[in-house]
């Protein structure tokens, strides 16, 4: 089950509970903030199945890995990891770290 908000369609928390039974790795990442199925298996597929795998390498190297095989990953999709980390949504980010993410962004996509 999905639900419509503000434009955007998330998870219901009985699709999160679904997807962790039938993939638990990808099930575990869901329960970060930010982080849904999509993303959850793209970092999966960049070596990182947990959370704390994913605070070791930290957003910035695991956008990196992402870009890799995905060259559409965004500033917001960076943001989403790094507020995954900090364990808030990406929008709360403090200013000074969206600044040095941003910067990060724009010197890798030039």
């Amino acid at each position: 089950m999905v639900c419509k908000t503000k434009n955007r369609i998330t998870a219901t928390a009985e699709t999160r509970e679904y997807l962790a039974k039938a993939d638990p790795i990808i099930g575990a990442l869901t329960k970060l903030p930010n982080i849904a199925d999509k993303l959850a298996k793209q970092l999966n597929d960049a070596g990182i199945s947990t959370a704390e795998r994913l605070r070791e390498v930290g957003s910035k190297e695991a956008w990196l890995r992402i870009l890799a095989s995905d060259p559409s990953a965004c500033f917001m999709r960076l943001c989403a990891l790094e507020g995954a980390i900090r364990g808030v949504r990406w929008h709360y980010l403090p200013d000074d770290v969206k600044q040095d993410l941003k910067k990060f962004y724009s010197e890798v996509k030039k």
